[in-house]
């Protein structure tokens, strides 16, 4: 789906609480600052002076920002620490019915742990904002974001996936991409003085995986189970290209002795 420009629908400001305030969260709480809405944040990293800087409401205690009346509460930890982090969120806390969102980049991991630590009363939406801090500089206007309402009474405009079809789907363009520049990244390959524009282009890769944490890295594949097929497919194409070069060098020498 692409983000709708703010101008073409009525905004409603929102209380909206942030769990995880890295990079990713405070790129959003940026945005959501500027439409007007009041922000809050708890992280286990103490971005208390940062949250000031930026008019946001920090919370080093989660019960009080449990009990802060949030609209709509964010989730942007990392994948790996999603599960301790809600796990150790007393949820009972919560004082009113709440639109629980997601933003991390798979999807079925992150559904099947809201629904299992959730109250029934909590909508949940999973998402994927197909861009970040860098692509989003400029605003989200027409930048795509994948979506599932997993429980949504409120609904509003987006285009539907499911969380299994996108999981598919990034495993296939996200975590290939991620894979190849990481293994670019192990090459050590680096700008030269007679760069093509396509090796520019895998420069490019490389510094964009490089760029992201390991950690991110390594949730994108064990909490996609769609992505140890798309790592098995990469090595066996790898392998075939390879085979087809030793195949025509043999051939080439066969001609160059006869």
């Amino acid at each position: 789906m692409s983000s709708s420009s703010s101008s073409s629908l009525p905004l409603q400001t929102l209380k909206i609480g942030i769990v995880g305030f890295g990079t990713f969260g405070q790129f959003l709480a940026k945005t959501m600052i500027k439409q007007g809405h009041t922000t809050r944040a708890t992280s286990r990293t103490d971005y208390s002076q940062l949250c000031h800087q930026l008019d946001v409401a920090f919370f080093r205690d989660v019960i009080p920002f449990l009990e802060a009346d949030n609209d709509v509460i964010l989730i942007c930890t990392s994948i790996l620490s999603l599960s301790e982090v809600l796990n150790s969120m007393p949820l009972r806390r919560l004082k009113r019915h709440t639109l629980f969102v997601d933003v991390l980049s798979v999807k079925e991991h992150p559904r099947n742990v809201l629904l299992q630590v959730l109250p029934e009363n909590m909508d949940v939406l999973c998402t994927h904002p197909m861009f970040g801090p860098e692509s989003g500089k400029n605003g989200w206007k027409d930048l795509p974001l994948v979506y599932e309402k997993v429980r949504v009474r409120n609904e509003t405009r987006m285009v539907e996936m499911s969380c299994e079809e996108h999981d598919k789907v990034a495993a296939r363009s996200q975590f290939l991409s991620h894979s190849i520049g990481r293994i670019l990244a192990e090459m050590e390959i680096e700008s030269t003085s007679m760069n093509t524009k396509s090796f520019e282009t895998l420069v490019k890769l490389k510094e964009s995986a490089t760029n992201d944490s390991f950690d991110l890295f390594s949730g994108l594949f064990i909490h996609n189970r769609f992505a140890q097929q798309e790592l098995m497919n990469l090595e066996q194409s790898f392998e075939k290209v390879k085979q087809r070069l030793l195949k025509k060098m043999s051939e080439q020498q066969s001609l160059s002795s006869v």
